[in-house]
């Protein structure tokens, strides 16, 4: 029988980290040259918040009112963002991404940071498993939110 998919197996675990005193453009460059869409954002090996293309279409946005801001990451991330941890479920992570605009979480180990699972990550666990259905022993209902469950139903 397969395991429950959980999110150590399916997670980024090299990460492209920010800092959050780093100058927003340059934070900015970082993400586009590693083709990242966002990025944790440690001090001293402690997450602080998380950084996203959205964050970073603020200060573009704010062009349209004055000259484009400069800034610092703090100035634009999200502090104290939701994370999971690598024992987690991947059904558990597929129902925070439906119900949240998150496209990535932080994937926490105690106080560490030791991944990131981000949607394509769930997308590609639900394809592996899919392609292996017999023996599965997790696709009984019970590992599925009432709430997930009627988001499928629709």
């Amino acid at each position: 029988m397969s395991k429950i998919p959980i999110v150590e197996d399916f997670m980024t675990k090299e990460l492209v980290t920010l800092k959050p005193d780093m100058d927003i453009y340059d934070a900015m460059l970082k993400m586009m040259k590693h083709d990242v869409s966002g990025a944790p954002v440690v001090e001293e090996d402690t997450l602080v918040g998380m950084l996203s293309e959205k964050d970073c279409m603020s200060l573009f946005a704010a062009a349209a009112y004055s000259n484009l801001p400069r800034g610092t990451v703090a100035e634009y991330m999200v502090m104290h963002p939701e994370t999971v941890g690598p024992k987690a479920d991947l059904f558990m992570v597929a129902g925070i991404f439906m119900h949240r605009p998150y496209r990535r979480l932080p994937v926490m180990d105690q106080e560490k940071l030791v991944g990131i699972v981000s949607r394509p990550d769930v997308l590609k666990a639900s394809l592996e498993y899919w392609q292996h259905p017999e023996g599965r022993d997790w696709s009984d209902s019970k590992y599925l939110s009432p709430e997930l469950k009627a988001m499928l139903k629709r």
